[in-house]
């Protein structure tokens, strides 16, 4: 597990280059503190207008349409999955209590579609 990335992913990459191209301006990995929760790490924060974004690799969370199990050491990455989904549920659940505007994507939705969203529902808070 040491070769996968918790930042700057291909699916990530992709979509910041394109906000960027769009002359948004952003943090990645910044942790945020929720109250009665653990520290959050989106991979896209617009702290100005409390935007957090997520992109979850359809393996690492549960993804519906390419969620396949695990063959190999199945014991493991069964519960782990299911966990991270849970995790996902929570973290979002506590930003949103906190104020906070939060947009999940899957690494497989196209880049252009994903960063127009963003931008969109920027461009909504900002007012």
């Amino acid at each position: 597990m040491r070769g996968n990335r918790r930042r700057d992913t291909g699916p990530e990459l992709r979509i910041r280059k394109l906000l960027h191209a769009q002359g948004l301006r952003y943090r990645v990995d910044l942790p945020i503190r929720v109250p009665n929760a653990r520290i959050v790490r989106p991979d896209v924060v617009f702290t100005r207008v409390q935007l957090a974004v997520f992109i979850d690799g359809c393996f690492w969370h549960g993804c519906v349409e390419h969620k396949g199990r695990p063959k190999t050491n199945a014991h493991y990455w069964g519960p782990k999955i299911t966990r991270n989904v849970e995790r996902d549920r929570y973290q979002t659940e506590a930003l949103t209590n906190a104020g906070w505007t939060v947009l999940r994507f899957w690494e497989h939705e196209t880049p252009a579609t994903v960063a127009g969203e963003i931008a969109r529902v920027y461009a909504a808070r900002i007012g």
